[in-house]
Parts: structure tokens; C-alpha cells; sequence
């Protein structure tokens, strides 16, 4: 079976894919959360309600900075007080600081984008290609220039030798067709994290609601080689993709 996919090239100058929970000092991921793509690819669409999508993530960067930014803090009854570094908030004090976020700096991604409805795919690639506004990926100072985007055809390949792969990419490993653990060698490096790609609200009292996000376990790896006798998926260019 041959499935269509949207195959973006991008580049930014610098972003951040913040880590959740991380405040004084905003870690950024090393590639965009599955979440993160997926807003970016529905505000740009207009879709109003989520569309089921399988992405593969990969690319690379050249360093990192960390850059100042304004930091806001507010409790509940801290009083305003003139002799401190706070603003006046109808008689209440918002404390005002510095915090530090790790920006990524010339960074290229590959992203591979696998709608469910393949109807879609259509659709998906006229709002990248011709966005309603500059698109953003991270913050919203983060623009996105989109060097390339086509239709691929991507397909199931069993490997003849040991294929490297020759960039950076979110490797997952779910129960499904994709490459799971046995089918892959790092060589002992990379990172294991649980990536936010898509949440559920989930009601509480007075009518306020929680994200119980679904999370995808990735490794995040650059010695990546497929092994021989394994099936992957590669696109109509040659490039392995790993959908989660």
C-alpha cells in the first residue's frame, strides 16, 4: 500500500521547543514536539477540530544560545509594594525578573506529514504552501521559512544491507509498522523522551477542564543505522521516515 505524505523542508534562524516545566530557564527539546507541528499544521488549515495525523520529525542544528527574556510572577493576595521591582495591579504586586530560554540556532528540519484521510493531504499542502500568515514553529518570534514542500509516496522497503541514517530524527517506538527495538542500532547513544502530541480535555468543577496529554515514546538519536533484513518505510526520494 503506498501512502501520500507532505514532505517539508524548513529552516529557521533560531527557536525554541520549550520543555514543559522547565521556567527559569526555558529548555528547549532538540527537534519540535509531535504537538507542536500539529498546531502549527491546523491553525494554518483552519481546522477547528483535530484531524488525525501521523508525523515523522527529523533534522538537526548548528548550537545553542540562551537569550534574556521578561519574567512576570503573581501570587494570590501579594499585596504592591513601591519599593519593590513591581507593577501595580489594581492594588496587587506583579513581580517583574529575568529569566534565560535556550534557543537552537540555524536549524533544518525534515517533516514528514501522513493524514489519516488521505483526501486531506491536498488541503494540507495548499495552507503550507500558501500559508494565510508567516508560519511560526515554537514561539511565536519563531518563523518558519519553508524551503521545500511536495507530495511524497511513501513505502514499505525491506533492507538488503545495513542502511545509516543521515540525520537526526524522533525515532519511535509504538506497536505498530514502524522501526521498534530490535529493528534498529544506535550504538549505545541517544536520548529517550515521551513527546505531547495530542491531548483530550477532561472536565473539572465550575465548568474548567485538564489536558491528559498522549504522549509518544521517541529516542532522539544521530547514529542511527537500520538494520539488514528489516522492514522500513522510506518516501519516493529515499528518505527514511518514522511515523508516530
Amino acid at each position: 500500500m503506498v501512502l501520500k505524505a507532505i514532505k517539508l523542508t524548513i529552516h529557521q534562524e533560531t527557536a525554541n521547543y520549550r520543555v514543559p516545566n522547565s521556567h527559569l530557564f526555558r529548555e528547549s527539546y532538540p527537534l519540535p514536539p509531535y504537538s507542536t507541528v500539529i498546531g502549527m499544521i491546523h491553525y494554518l488549515c483552519d481546522f477547528k477540530s483535530y484531524h488525525e495525523m501521523k508525523l515523522s520529525i527529523g533534522g538537526d542544528y548548528a548550537s545553542t544560545v540562551s537569550d534574556m527574556y521578561t519574567r512576570y510572577e503573581f501570587k494570590n493576595g501579594y499585596k504592591f509594594d513601591s519599593k519593590r521591582h513591581q507593577l501595580d495591579a489594581e492594588g496587587f504586586g506583579v513581580s517583574r525578573g529575568i529569566g534565560y530560554t535556550q534557543l537552537l540556532v540555524d536549524v533544518n528540519l525534515v517533516i514528514h506529514i501522513v493524514p489519516d484521510n488521505q483526501n486531506e493531504v491536498d488541503e494540507i499542502y495548499q495552507a503550507l504552501k500558501y500559508p494565510k500568515e508567516y508560519p511560526n514553529l515554537g514561539r511565536r518570534e519563531d518563523l518558519v521559512n519553508i524551503t521545500s514542500i511536495k507530495v511524497v509516496d511513501l513505502k514499505k522497503k525491506k533492507l538488503d544491507e545495513d542502511f545509516q541514517v543521515k540525520k537526526t530524527y524522533y525515532v519511535s517506538f509504538q506497536p505498530d509498522d514502524n522501526a521498534m527495538y530490535g529493528n534498529v542500532d544506535v550504538n549505545g547513544h541517544g536520548t529517550y523522551y515521551n513527546i505531547n502530541k495530542t491531548y483530550k480535555l477532561i472536565p473539572l468543577k465550575r465548568k474548567q477542564h485538564y489536558r491528559k496529554w498522549k504522549k509518544v515514546h521517541v529516542l532522539y538519536a544521530s547514529d542511527i543505522y537500520l538494520l539488514k533484513d528489516k522492514v522500513f518505510l522510506f518516501d519516493n526520494e529515499g528518505e527514511p521516515v518514522f511515523l508516530a
